[in-house]
């Protein structure tokens, strides 16, 4: 249960509130009747004169906005629906005297709800509702297959999900929790986070794929002889063209699995492999017809109908169509809902900017997948995204000790760095495990460096010591590391170490000529000098590359649609 707190506006009539009336929660809608419209039954007749507003919050004060917020009269006879807007407030205006319940609703959050709030003609009364966050299950100890593979035994089911996307809008206002840095962050981790899906599963050593690559020349060679002595064998055509698919000779490929489909048109899986080549290709209009023209021959299992839905998500995403994408995306995961799938699925939604929806599908994921870190990396990027940053840091941390060697969950949480929020003791150990797994890896020591710089002791001399050493070793390993010869800088500067400073800041920009902060760190360390001109030179490459950057976000920030989305009731029996 929520907590909530109310206070109420003098009326025109004099009236006070009573001291027994109790308040709840709630989400704004625009004037019902100056726009008009007429909600859920409620008639010019039946209009009133009061309004209930206020706003919703997360436990730490922050807005949230999209939050759903039923009212609902005790006598049945109206309800409505709102969402909470950028700032997490809603307006409920127009409304009849009488006594109301009041329920506010979020993905990732507890629900606030009071059973009685009663309304005096032309009466405004404010309510402010407080959301918990929801906390993430225990990992549960079931075998379950690696990062990146399906399992054999697929789950026993999926529920329905409590989402519905409804439509895509232009991303106007981009969502997300917090500054500027917050949003880009985000941004980059839900691309780091579709990279996992495709990347999964490569496990071959460079040894072992030298090797297969001599091997897979040979037995290439001796196809293509094959085809050449029989040109009409489906067998070998289908071979051949599936070894040139899975070596990325996608157009050399075409050919023969065009001749194996003339050859043997009912064969499930060269008709399905010829689709997936077509896309891959580029050909995405002629993909989509064979994948459709597959799932329209009768008597196609459930794994085959799943296989060719998120084949079909992926051609509609590159299509240009993410609503129709994400729906096949979401019924190939209730047709096989394996971690492939699921992941897709919710990465997807990640994306789109659809957080909530998201965090139910990663969450889900999780559950019937606990081993899988890349599931448990979506989940804390999806928590990032919406703000809350300890069940973000929770999750990555989980995921890194699924595999302590594997690279990815460390790299997320360490770009999570930007935000003081995110720092927690599990972030510091994690990132400290990295950099000793990984002594070699310049990633690894720059972010234990930065996680050391953040911390409560930063200034305490073994520390900066300590984050000095694993800045220059970082540099030492990657020249090109920028943003250590950054970071390096700022040290020197604390320290009073100007010329040092300004070398380190040198240094960055040599770098990444790009990154505006080594610019005007520079501009700073220049004018505490002294040398006006320098510092003023650098003010303005600082000021073109960040509205450069700027302009270059909100470009590509509008070229990926925004999903809009509506949340669905926990249970039939709760709904207004």
């Amino acid at each position: 249960m929520g907590r909530f707190r109310s206070s109420v506006r003098q009326p025109e009539n004099g009236r006070t509130c009573r001291a027994d009336r109790v308040v709840a929660l709630v989400a704004c809608l625009a004037a019902l009747l100056t726009l008009g419209q007429v909600t859920h039954g409620q008639s010019k007749d039946q209009a009133g004169s009061a309004t209930l507003q206020g706003s919703v919050k997360d436990s730490r004060g922050r807005p949230i906005a999209a939050a759903i917020v039923y009212l609902e009269a005790k006598d049945g006879t109206q309800t409505l629906t709102a969402r909470t807007d950028s700032v997490g407030s809603y307006r409920f205006s127009a409304l009849r005297d009488g006594v109301y319940k009041l329920r506010a609703q979020m993905a990732g959050y507890g629900d606030a709800s009071f059973d009685r709030c009663a309304l005096e003609p032309k009466e405004t009364r404010t309510v402010d509702l407080t959301l918990e966050p929801t906390p993430i299950p225990p990992p549960q100890d079931s075998p379950q297959t690696p990062l990146g593979t399906s399992s054999a035994e697929k789950p026993q089911f999926f529920d329905e999900p409590k989402f519905t996307v409804a439509g895509v809008t232009e991303a106007m206002n981009p969502g997300g929790h917090g500054s500027d840095t917050i949003l880009r962050t985000t941004e980059a981790l839900a691309k780091d986070t579709a990279s996992l899906g495709s990347t999964a599963g490569t496990t071959e050593s460079s040894g072992s794929s030298v090797v297969s690559s001599s091997s897979k020349s040979a037995a290439e060679q001796s196809l293509r002889a094959d085809v050449e002595h029989e040109p009409g064998n489906f067998d070998v055509n289908r071979r051949l063209g599936k070894m040139l698919v899975d070596d990325g000779k996608v157009r050399q490929a075409l050919p023969y699995l065009e001749r194996a489909s003339q050859l043997n048109p009912g064969d499930y899986e060269n008709a399905y492999e010829l689709a997936l080549a077509h896309a891959d290709a580029g050909q995405y209009e002629r993909a989509r017809t064979e994948a459709r023209a597959l799932l329209a021959t009768p008597n196609r299992t459930a794994a085959q109908q799943a296989e060719l839905h998120h084949l079909l998500g992926n051609i509609e995403e590159k299509l240009g169509n993410p609503l129709e994408a994400v729906r096949e995306y979401q019924r190939a995961a209730e047709l096989d809902p394996s971690e492939a799938n699921l992941f897709d699925w919710g990465t997807d939604l990640l994306l789109h900017r659809a957080f909530e929806p998201a965090i139910e599908v990663f969450a889900e994921g999780n559950r019937l997948f606990p081993r899988s870190a890349r599931m448990l990396a979506g989940l804390g990027v999806a928590w990032y995204a919406r703000g809350a940053h300890a069940q973000a840091a929770q999750s990555l941390c989980e995921a890194s000790d699924l595999n302590p060697d594997d690279p990815s969950p460390y790299l997320f949480l360490g770009k999570m760095q930007t935000v003081e929020a995110m720092q927690s003791d599990c972030v510091g150990e994690r990132l400290g495990r990295f950099a000793r797994l990984q002594p070699e890896n310049a990633a690894a020591n720059y972010y234990y460096a930065l996680s050391l710089s953040k911390r409560e002791d930063s200034q305490d001399a073994n520390n900066v010591t300590l984050v000095e050493s694993l800045l220059k070793k970082a540099v030492r390993l990657d020249r090109k590391l920028a943003a250590a010869y950054l970071q390096l800088g700022i040290l020197h500067s604390q320290q009073g170490e100007s010329s040092k400073a300004i070398s380190a800041y040198q240094k960055a920009i040599q770098a990444d000529p790009q990154l505006y902060e080594a610019h005007y760190r520079l501009a700073q360390a220049y004018s505490r000098d002294g040398e006006k001109s320098k510092a003023q030179a650098e003010l303005q490459i600082y000021e073109q590359l960040s509205k450069k950057t700027a302009e270059e976000a909100d470009r590509e920030r509008r070229e990926i649609r925004q999903f809009v989305y509506t949340l669905r009731e926990q249970s039939p029996a709760g709904k207004p």
